[in-house]
């Protein structure tokens, strides 16, 4: 079994075809030069203080070992021949498979704009971006951070914490706009004004200003120009799919998989960033770029190459860490026409909980972990939260949870 890619998600399925009882050889190519590792905190913690490699990596090298997986640094994959089962490396070596787990993931975006594509521009992906950073950041005084996603917002508080100058360029009317809803949005916006931010919102980079060689500041689109020592780039990713592209693989923004991850080469799989998912015939596609996707369709796949059906039906979960507030989401709030609330608005402790007619889609939860433990619960389990149940600040939801779990338990005892 052959893995390209390894980071979590490559890892992942490493992993899962031994615990799927692949007995064979499994070999997992890295292109980067340390074993795999966490990404979530090269965009939060990591960035303010020296990064400490060991903190982050998932498995070492002997780990690797004793699980059976030939782990090889610096390798890229360029090439998949599906007809000969084989891949071309970067060295121009070819490697048979009896299976192969694409995880690509995917590439930062570059700034789409003259000087744009500056070596001094930061776009954190890496454990060698976020070095960069970390140098680029003592030597600044003043940041811009193109883009208010959350990698944007998150890299912006970091910056505010080590009390640089920030101003965050935005396209959208809001922040987070393409994730969260416009409560969150307008919850954020304020979280970070109030911390010293300067939103440029309905605000597009028409250049990048360089002088000297360095990098100066960022010209906008209706004539403005923010001066900066550092620019950071966080407009999003592209799907690394070229593999499949290249090996004739149906593609849309990413290797087309179902919800087991198989592509439609039945040895083939594809996980992560570098996919987007078709749940059922007919419907849009999908994409979710997180952790959960990754490590779920990881097992999915394993699973599908060993000719097992582990579809991914667990309901989306994500986590965002902006100075001491703690977003976690599950579900979707795409949709919704109602939104129902409890907690502390002003106080950034709440939870946003979102219906479509009486349908529970999803919950946003800040700093109200049990929240949105219980819901991640009930929209796995498939159970019945009510608006007026999620109102009522006398009921704690994941009571739901547990009268359903002890009605179970009943019905197994009967």
């Amino acid at each position: 079994m052959v893995v390209a890619g390894a980071g979590q998600g490559g890892l992942q399925a490493a992993e899962s075809l031994r615990l799927e009882g692949w007995e064979g050889e499994i070999i997992l190519f890295g292109e980067e030069r340390i074993a795999p590792y966490y990404r979530p905190p090269l965009s939060k913690e990591a960035l303010l203080e020296p990064l400490d490699l060991s903190s982050i990596v998932l498995r070492g090298p002997e780990a690797l070992v004793d699980k059976g997986i030939d782990f090889r640094p610096n390798t890229r994959v360029t090439a998949v021949d599906r007809a000969k089962r084989e891949v071309t490396l970067a060295n121009g070596t070819r490697q048979p498979y009896e299976g192969l787990v694409i995880a690509t993931g995917g590439v930062n975006r570059r700034l789409p704009v003259p000087n744009g594509d500056h070596p001094d521009i930061v776009s954190i992906r890496g454990v060698d971006d976020a070095h960069k950073f970390a140098v680029s950041l003592a030597e600044a005084e003043t940041v811009v951070v193109v883009g208010a996603g959350f990698v944007g917002m998150e890299i912006a508080a970091c910056c505010r914490l080590n009390d640089k100058v920030v101003t965050v360029v935005e396209r959208e009317s809001r922040v987070l706009a393409r994730a969260v809803s416009p409560l969150i949005s307008d919850t954020y916006a304020r979280l970070h004004r109030e911390r010293g931010v300067h939103l440029a919102l309905e605000s597009t980079v028409a250049e990048v200003i360089v002088a000297g060689g360095k990098v100066k500041g960022v010209k906008l689109t209706d004539g403005r120009v923010i001066e900066a020592d550092l620019i950071v780039a966080g407009i999003g990713l592209v799907p690394a799919d070229e593999l499949g592209r290249g090996c004739g693989l149906p593609c849309d923004h990413g290797i087309i998989v179902d919800r087991c991850s198989r592509t439609i080469d039945p040895h083939i799989v594809a996980i992560g960033d570098c996919t987007a998912t078709a749940h059922e015939p007919g419907m849009p596609l999908h994409r979710l770029e997180s952790v959960q996707n990754a490590l779920e369709q990881a097992k999915s796949g394993a699973a599908a190459l060993m000719g097992r059906e582990k579809p991914f039906l667990l309901a989306p979960w994500f986590w965002s860490d902006q100075y001491e507030i703690k977003l976690q989401m599950v579900g979707t709030s795409l949709d919704h026409d109602r939104v129902v609330t409890r907690g502390d608005i002003e106080g950034y402790k709440f939870s946003a909980f979102y219906f479509k007619g009486e349908q529970f889609l999803g919950t946003a939860s800040l700093n109200r972990v049990a929240d949105h433990m219980a819901s991640r619960k009930i929209l796995d389990r498939g159970l019945t939260l009510t608006p007026e149940q999620a109102a009522d600040e006398t009921l704690n939801i994941n009571s739901i949870v547990k009268a359903a779990e002890a009605a179970e338990k009943a019905l197994a005892n009967a």
